[in-house]
């Protein structure tokens, strides 16, 4: 079996890749190891000055493995754990990380090139949050994620209709930093990581961390009670609806419950 994350470091960047197309990089329990794993081993290298997020084929990642969480829901629950501590992860590094986005990044695929610092896509590229089509709700603290970045109206109609939102409009929502011909993708990132890689490495890591603690005020707010209606909506019958509608390829018939 191929390796479905794959590191490759050179001239101060370090590029992780997701290489499970054939599933469109859907994460599943390994790959969310993996990709932990890689971050705990990159985040603390002062040789690394950029850290560059990407994917193998068409898509660029369609969240999580539904059937994975299907058979976790068919146990108990889903689990979403996994994927908030990778995001926590990835946005902890101390290096500017940039999203390499060639094509679809879904639900918690959005969210993953939401948490790096810079995102770049090509104009082939779809973003969308669909997950209250089959059932789930964003968990707390990345749907703030989405506040912080494109503002309260915008995250609302993301998440209520579950449309996708094309390259060029992303950029315009800030979804997006730059967008770029699918076959200028690959170097434009690296002319950008390169660009960073120019400036003096303290500098930049200072800088982050000083735009980060000013975005991370809502990290203090109490949520119990926001948490507990999301354990809700993990645990609902609506969500085994969603799940099992998505294997069989039918509409869902959801009942709130």
């Amino acid at each position: 079996m191929a390796d479905e994350v794959l590191v490759a470091s050179s001239d101060h960047t370090c590029a992780i890749t997701l290489n499970r197309p054939t599933k469109r990089n859907a994460l599943n329990s390994s790959m969310i190891a993996q990709l932990r794993a890689t971050l705990e081993r990159v985040s603390p290298d002062p040789e690394v000055r950029v850290i560059i997020v990407r994917a193998n084929g068409p898509a660029f990642c369609a969240g999580l493995d539904l059937r994975e969480m299907a058979a976790q829901r068919e146990a108990g629950e889903a689990d979403l754990g996994g994927l908030e501590k990778v995001l926590e992860d990835l946005e902890a590094c101390p290096q500017p990380t940039i999203a390499a986005v060639q094509g679809d990044a879904v639900a918690g695929g959005c969210e993953l090139a939401l948490h790096c610092d810079l995102r770049v896509a090509a104009d082939t590229a779809r973003f969308s949050m669909p997950l209250a089509r089959i059932g789930l709700a964003v968990p707390v603290t990345l749907t703030w994620k989405l506040v912080d970045t494109i503002g309260a109206a915008k995250t609302n109609e993301l998440l209520f209709t579950g449309e996708a939102v094309a390259a060029e409009s992303a950029c315009m929502l800030g979804l997006v930093n730059r967008v770029v011909p699918a076959d200028e993708l690959d170097s434009s990132v690296a002319s950008l990581a390169h660009q960073i890689i120019q400036n003096a490495p303290l500098s930049v890591r200072a800088m982050k961390a000083f735009v980060q603690r000013a975005t991370s005020l809502h990290r203090t707010l109490d949520r119990h009670d926001l948490e507990e209606m999301h354990r809700r909506v993990r645990s609902s019958a609506d969500l085994q609806e969603g799940l099992a509608a998505q294997r069989e390829r039918r509409a869902p018939k959801f009942r709130g419950r």
